[in-house]
Parts: structure tokens; sequence; C-alpha cells
């Protein structure tokens, strides 16, 4: 599965080098991340003409703490490869005013839009931070965080009490504003959202049904995932 999408990015890259990303965090793309560095060391790509965008991040929180999304891209991916600072952009978890920091996300995607988008899938359907009950219409906005995520997340922070309750999230349409989206998926725990999103109905208890009106989406699982499938 990550080999699968290490290699769609470095051809789309190589075929674009101005290619603007949007990219996930959490357990599912670390691989693809490790293999996107190891391709980069080989002089088989150059992501300095890449632009990327992050799917979402807690709040608050400080973009040194541990367990924010900046602390991981950095710790994962940016570090590794040759990407100019100029153009990574991730949401500001220590914003003080959400609103105008996510209609100022939203406005730089709109003009920047993303040729790939890289997401991963939550257990109950979230993309991004979209969590059951988002709209097909929602945008880059603040957002709580349900108890499933939380509980599902606090394993990172320690305890429950410990993980934030809010996020800030590109929306569905920010996403579906792509030009091509990939969706990974992995293990038991995946396979009933997996499930919903490929034979379920298109309908905001599962936001990632959404992305079936998408022109140019590919589904990348592994067979612990897509085992509820017909």
């Amino acid at each position: 599965m990550s080999r699968a999408a290490a290699d769609t990015v470095v051809h789309e890259i190589i075929s674009k080098p101005s290619l603007v990303l949007t990219l996930p965090t959490g357990d599912t793309p670390k691989k693809m991340y490790q293999l996107l560095a190891k391709e980069y060391r080989k002089k088989r790509v150059d992501f300095s003409q890449v632009t990327c965008f992050n799917l979402d991040e807690y709040y608050p929180i400080k973009k040194n703490n541990k367990n924010s999304y900046n602390y991981y891209m950095n710790k994962n991916f940016w570090s590794h490869i040759n990407i100019k600072k100029s153009n990574i952009n991730i949401l500001n978890g220590e914003t003080k005013n959400t609103k105008k920091e996510c209609d100022s996300y939203e406005r730089k995607i709109r003009k920047n839009t993303p040729d790939l988008a890289i997401l991963g899938l939550g257990i109950n359907g979230h993309v991004g931070f979209n969590e059951p009950g988002s709209t097909l219409n929602s945008k880059t906005r603040l957002v709580s965080l349900s108890r499933e995520t939380r509980k599902r997340n606090s394993k990172f922070f320690g305890s429950y009490k410990k993980i934030p309750s809010s996020a800030l999230t590109m929306g569905m349409s920010t996403i579906l504003s792509s030009k091509k989206i990939i969706l990974l998926a992995s293990g038991k725990s995946k396979r009933q959202a997996v499930k919903q999103l490929v034979e379920g109905q298109i309908d905001s208890s599962c936001p990632a049904s959404f992305l079936r009106n998408h022109k140019n989406l590919v589904i990348i699982l592994d067979k612990s995932a897509a085992s509820f499938l017909k």
C-alpha cells in the first residue's frame, strides 16, 4: 500500500516538478513518507518546487508539542527532503483567531489548487478531521472532535484528558477541489469504514463517502481493510 502510494507521488512530481500536494498524518502514511525520503536520498525525486498543504491540526496545541501534526511532519517527512519552508503550509494550532486562520488557509488552497491529495481514513469514516455530520460543502474550519476519535488518538497523548477536544481541518469541499485523490487504509479496524466508503450510502454519516463524487479517486487498501467488501 505504502509503496504504491509513494510510487504515485514520485511519478506525479517527475511529471510536474511544481506539484501541489495535500498531505495526511497518523500511522497510515508513515511508511509512505519513509519511502519518499528514501527516493529523495537516491536522487530519484526533487521536492524543491513542490508545495504542500496539510489536512489538519489539533487545537489548541503548540507547534513544538510532540503530538502536534507540525511536529509529526517535521519528524517524519519535511526534515528528510529538500522542500522549501516557504512551500510548507499547515494550520496553526497556536492561533488566537481560528476563523481568520481557517479563512486564510482556505483562500490559499483555492489559489493553489492541489494536484494530488493523499488521505487517510478514520474508523468512523472521517477524512482529515471531518467527523460524521460534516457536510459535502464544508470548508476549512474549527471542529469538535468526536469521543471516538479522541479515545482512539489519546494513546499518543498518554490519556483521554490530555488530548485537545477540537481541531482545525480542511473541509470536504476543500479536499474535493484536488485534481486527484488517493485514499489509504490498512488494518481490520478500518474495514467497516472502508465498506461504508465504497458500498454504503453517500451521506454525512460517513464523510469519506463524499469522495465517491470525485472524478479521479484511487483507493489503496491492504487485505484486512478490504475484508468486508463484497
